[in-house]
């Protein structure tokens, strides 16, 4: 059975995959979503909530399992994706972006939303961060629950969506605005696959496709609904991604064939 290691984007944690997980496994992953530290269910280990940190964390688990896995990261668990590539290639056998941020090396999110407005006067963006609660000393944000369902889970179940926002936790900005050291020896020879969300309004689609072109290479599957397909449409998703990811990992015979 294959591994597959789901990471979570900025305020959330291993249940924002519960419900796409059953899907996975049904058709023989064997699933392993993981709670980065310092989101959710470990609050207390804020001070490991940075790219380094999370990718430990991710890197640890993958040396656990018998054999390498593919990694997925949904939104800003893109980032770590990316970084846990480049820390173990040898434990990745590919890596999806749900919505994720693919970025370059040294390249951060708000230089491809200026590159956006550069290139189309039209643009315009705003995201998460006008909604955002932050602690006193700003280090901290959290997103509320009217917010979270308006820009993630606009689409979703509407039980769904208001369950799942009101599970929103709080973030370290540590863990929020991080920028990728990557290399072409090892990052860059990880297959890739990205995944678009045309009616995303958090990573919209201008900025999903705007990364696709600064890293060339991945496969694409594009999907026609909002920032969280594993609630909004599992289903759709299940059927997109997974025989994809069976014809890219089977061997090069095996494909040929």
């Amino acid at each position: 059975m294959p591994h597959i290691v789901l990471i979570h984007g900025a305020w959330q944690g291993r249940w924002a995959f519960a419900a796409w997980t059953p899907l996975l496994e049904a058709a023989g992953w064997t699933v392993h979503a993981v709670d980065l530290p310092g989101n959710d269910a470990q609050p207390e280990q804020a001070t490991e909530a940075s790219l380094a940190g999370y990718t430990r964390h991710v890197v640890r688990l993958l040396e656990q399992l018998e054999e390498p896995a593919v990694v997925l990261g949904h939104s800003g668990g893109g980032i770590t994706a990316s970084q846990v590539a480049e820390a173990a290639p040898e434990r990745v056998r590919a890596l999806v972006y749900l919505a994720g941020m693919m970025l370059p090396s040294g390249i951060g999110y708000g230089d491809v939303i200026d590159q956006c407005r550069a290139a189309d006067p039209a643009f315009q963006y705003t995201g998460i961060d006008p909604f955002l609660q932050w602690s006193a000393d700003g280090q901290t944000s959290w997103v509320p629950p009217d917010a979270g369902v308006a820009l993630f889970m606009h689409d979703c179940p509407p039980e769904a969506a208001r369950q799942a926002s009101l599970r929103l936790c709080a973030q370290p900005e540590t863990g929020r605005v991080m920028l990728n050291q990557l290399s072409p020896e090892r990052f860059g020879r990880i297959p890739r696959v990205y995944v678009e969300c045309r009616q995303d309004r958090s990573v919209t689609l201008p900025l999903q496709r705007r990364m696709q072109a600064l890293s060339p290479g991945a496969l694409g599957i594009s999907l026609d609904c909002g920032h969280v397909p594993q609630l909004a449409c599992p289903e759709a998703l299940t059927g997109a991604l997974l025989p994809l990811l069976d014809q890219l990992l089977r061997p090069p015979q095996a494909r040929a064939a």
